[in-house]
């Protein structure tokens, strides 16, 4: 499950990408589900550990990802550490949930994030509810962040 925690919070890593340069690993690029991550977020194709095919940038390392997939690997990777999920655009929003449902994961949010128009399961922990779509979340969020 995700839980989210709105607005300042003691703690959390404010600068997910520079989290990730000076910890990922070559196992984390090639892992599946994070080459399925940097495909749909960057459009790019992982080649192998170090060299990453960018349609926009050509060939790339690890370090040239977007700020939104190295926050998303940092989540999936290090469930024990609280990111800054605000570092991610909304189109990464599909990719906490799926982390979710796969591991428990907690995040900090500056901003309400658009979790689009389904049902999901969220806790808020400023208040220790469990949201399951964007129309029960934003009345809470909003209350936190501006």
């Amino acid at each position: 499950m995700v839980s989210v925690y709105f607005g300042d919070m003691h703690g959390v890593i404010y600068n997910p990408a520079r989290y990730f340069k000076n910890t990922y690993t070559d196992e984390w690029i090639v892992d599946d589900f994070c080459k399925e991550m940097i495909k749909d977020v960057d459009k790019s194709e992982v080649i192998g550990p170090r060299i990453i095919d960018s349609p926009v940038l050509g060939g790339i390392t690890p370090r040239e990802l977007s700020g939104g997939v190295k926050t998303l690997i940092c989540m999936y990777k290090c469930p024990d550490k609280v990111f800054n999920a605000s570092a991610c655009g909304d189109n990464c929003a599909k990719w906490i949930l799926e982390i979710g449902k796969r591991k428990d994961i907690m995040i900090n949010l500056r901003h309400i994030m658009d979790f689009g128009s389904g049902e999901f399961n969220i806790k808020v922990l400023n208040t220790d509810q469990v949201v399951n779509n964007m129309e029960e979340l934003i009345p809470i969020a909003g209350q936190f962040v501006r």
